[in-house]
């Protein structure tokens, strides 16, 4: 009868250094996978650089509040931890243990309906503590 502790049976060598590090880096993806709460503060900087151009440097303001606001990138920027509450609110996560999965869908018509804002719908993958956005639509946001 085998010796269930012969040395034949147990990995060896390069196999086992590769199925360590493999583990370790697995271990070291789950540890590092950004939550929730990171990726509101990462959408909130996105979206302030987002409104800035479309609102500030792009003339979406009507004419009237481009007059009344004098600096309005400093009155967007002063706005990101409410940006980032509202992306967080409309942002579903898929949670893959390794890395995660986040869409973000905003409907300026439904946050401001009296002004022509456009929807946005961002995809997002996170892994190792960064972000990486993959796919951004916009929709004009044409008043009917």
């Amino acid at each position: 009868m085998q010796n269930p502790f012969d040395q034949r049976c147990w990995p060896s060598g390069p196999w086992l250094a590769g199925v360590l590090v493999l583990a370790g880096c697995g271990a070291v993806l789950v540890w590092t996978n950004p939550s929730i709460e990171d990726y509101s503060d990462y959408a909130g900087d996105q979206l302030v650089e987002l409104a800035t151009e479309e609102l500030c440097e792009q003339k979406g303001l009507p004419m009237v509040l481009r007059l009344w606001i004098r600096n309005c990138p400093e009155l967007i920027a002063a706005q990101q931890p409410v940006l980032a509450s509202v992306a967080g609110e409309f942002t579903t996560r898929l949670n893959f243990g390794l890395g995660s999965l986040y869409t973000t869908k905003l409907d300026g018509r439904n946050l401001l309906p009296k002004l022509r804002l456009p929807s946005y719908t961002v995809t997002t993958i996170a892994g190792a503590g960064r972000f990486l956005t993959i796919q951004t639509r916009t929709d004009p946001g044409n008043v009917e």
